[in-house]
């Protein structure tokens, strides 16, 4: 039976839980939808790292390849969505990361949606997104991914 299986980092164990970064770009003070989506995903049996408050791209994408996470988590309710989430999808690339899977929510208004889905963003969660549909969104895009490796 094959343990361990390789992906764009080395060597990972297979069957291992999905581990979600959750992550707070730019200056947006406010967590509690961040800290809620965290708690829902440890709930659904995933390895949840929380960054805290105010993460640069830079920040965020280190820890995601530090943490051989599965997928980033990224919350903002500042606005500066167009900004900072493109801008951590390019460090994933520039990183050789990016099969990280990148999922967003937020206030983030309809109209920016297609944009940020544009940029490599795989899913955005809008307000009122059960946690429910958000963890079997994740478990389901993760499985997919690795179903392509």
């Amino acid at each position: 039976m094959k343990l361990i299986q390789k992906n764009s980092k080395g060597w990972r164990k297979m069957n291992r839980p999905i581990r979600v970064l959750v992550a707070k770009p730019g200056l947006d003070g406010h967590d509690r939808g961040a800290l809620v989506i965290a708690q829902s995903l440890r709930d659904a049996g995933m390895e949840v790292i929380y960054t805290g408050l105010r993460q640069s791209p830079a920040q965020i994408v280190a820890t995601a390849i530090q943490e051989d996470v599965d997928v980033i988590g990224l919350s903002c309710l500042s606005g500066a969505h167009n900004e900072l989430f493109p801008e951590v999808m390019r460090l994933l690339k520039e990183e050789g990361a990016d099969d990280i899977l990148v999922v967003a929510g937020g206030v983030i208004p309809q109209n920016d949606i297609p944009f940020l889905e544009q940029q490599g963003i795989a899913k955005v969660f809008t307000p009122g997104t059960s946690t429910k549909e958000t963890a079997e969104f994740v478990r389901k895009a993760v499985k997919e991914r690795k179903r392509s490796r």
